[in-house]
């Protein structure tokens, strides 16, 4: 039989911490209409007059932090966690990494199945909570590049897997021992964030009156919600607060990152982390479950950034969970998880 591919799909990263190698990515990223989702000649003047020139050296430095020597977090897990599934699914489905922006890149990944004359390919977004600022831009990337060759291939997609058992075990195991030898007076469960409009965006009820509308228009995900960011890591954060047997009390969901004047979807990491020291809280654990792979928002941003400011602010410590990265159980729920798309 034909070999299968099965195609890890992840964010990116810069090739260096170089402010040379950080710009072409932040340009490649933010020109993303998926992304930043206003006019593109609008676009063009904030990112390629504005963001980029000013915030290249100022990201290089926060990359410069967490580079390692075998490079930037994010690439080396993932090019570990290849290898292990790899091994788990064996040779016959070739397992291969591609990054939404920059390299490995997506074309670089489905030229090197063509070579190999690999044209089932299951594609695998490692975005646990849909939004068309990832899973939606990584899926049109690839149809965009296939659809340029005579002979296209047949994908299968891996839906967001936010509620997955498998992933969600995955979190909590990992968290486990961290949470039981800090003893931490708080967890926090900080997602990336999204500009509300996107959020709204994917509001399916009738008039888009359903998203945002109501303080608990999260608890549940319905037809209404179904695509929702902020709904689905309400459900992932509840699975993993369940798993760990967390009181209600004693957790929180909040959201990091945000970028611009906009409004974004809350609370706010950062603010909830100075209001938490101030309310005299001295050991917090934060979890980042939207991200599989440990990077800058997580490394740079929870774990020295906010570390920094909540001991500034009267607290003892602030520790990250690690994220799943290339774990032996994240790399067996990959596998599983796969295989529910695709048999293999």
């Amino acid at each position: 039989m034909p070999r299968r591919g099965l195609l890890l799909v992840n964010l990116g990263t810069p090739d260096s911490p170089k402010p040379s190698d950080v710009a072409p990515y932040l340009d490649e990223f933010l020109m993303d209409p998926r992304v930043l989702d206003i006019p593109k000649w609008k676009r063009s003047i904030l990112v390629k007059w504005l963001i980029v020139p000013k915030r290249s050296k100022e990201a290089g430095e926060a990359y410069e932090k967490i580079w390692t020597d075998r490079g930037s977090p994010l690439l080396f897990h993932s090019v570990d966690l290849v290898e292990k599934v790899q091994a788990l699914v064996g040779d016959h489905v070739k397992v291969g990494l591609a990054m939404r922006y920059q390299n490995p890149s997506i074309r670089e990944a489905l030229a090197e199945y063509r070579r190999e004359g690999i044209d089932s390919i299951v594609v695998f977004p490692l975005f646990p909570q849909y939004s068309s600022a990832a899973w939606g831009s990584a899926a049109e990337e690839i149809f965009d590049i296939a659809k340029l060759e005579w002979d296209f291939p047949s994908f299968q997609f891996v839906p967001p897997f936010f509620d997955h058992p498998a992933f969600l075990d995955a979190f909590a195991e990992v968290a486990r021992p961290v949470l039981d030898d800090l003893k931490p007076d708080r967890v926090v469960q900080s997602f990336h964030g999204l500009p509300e409009r996107h959020v709204q965006k994917s509001d399916a009820s009738p008039g888009q009156t359903h998203c945002l509308q109501k303080d608990d228009c999260c608890a549940t995900i319905g037809s209404h919600n179904r695509n929702c960011y902020r709904a689905q890591c309400f459900a992932t954060a509840h699975g993993i607060a369940e798993r760990l047997e967390l009181p209600s009390e004693s957790w929180e969901i909040t959201f990091q990152s945000r970028l611009g004047r906009d409004p974004w979807i809350k609370p706010y990491t950062d603010i909830r982390v100075q209001e938490i020291a101030k309310s005299g809280a001295k050991r917090i654990a934060v979890l980042c479950p939207a991200f599989v792979a440990d990077c800058l928002e997580t490394i740079e941003e929870i774990g020295m950034r906010a570390r920094e400011e909540f001991v500034e602010l009267g607290g003892e410590d602030l520790q990250l969970v690690p994220s799943l990265n290339s774990t032996d159980t994240w790399a067996a729920a990959v596998v599983e998880i796969a295989r529910e798309t695709a048999s293999f």
